[in-house]
């Protein structure tokens, strides 16, 4: 049996769990019915063992959680909002790799002033 490390967010909680974070946290706004959404599913749950501890990572059901997927704007799933200090600091649409979403979430997850300078 696999284990989901990946957390589950939801309009009543959102805030929460989300938005008061004291670590940088990736939301996927996704549907069961979504092929891209399921094709990406296993790359959240990656994303999530890598980054224990440093990031938090999961997934919103936009047919269960209408309220904050119009809050964010949410037309096209997958998004993929990146937030930090309870502030979206990037937003991806559709099916990407894993090391972009990695690339992203590491540079987050770096205390401030030590981030690399491309």
């Amino acid at each position: 049996m696999e284990t989901t490390k990946h957390m589950t967010f939801d309009d009543a909680h959102f805030e929460a769990q989300v938005l008061q974070n004291k670590t940088p946290v990736l939301v996927d706004f996704w549907a069961p019915w979504c092929g891209p959404c399921r094709s990406i599913a296993p790359v959240i749950g990656d994303l999530a063992a890598d980054f224990e501890g440093e990031a938090l990572v999961g997934k919103l059901n936009v047919d269960e959680n209408p309220e904050t997927a119009a809050n964010y704007q949410v037309a096209s799933i997958p998004t993929l909002l990146f937030f930090k200090d309870g502030e979206i600091v990037d937003r991806v649409v559709g099916l990407v790799s894993k090391g972009l979403l990695a690339e992203k979430l590491k540079t987050l997850s770096q205390p401030e002033g030590t981030q690399e300078v491309s």
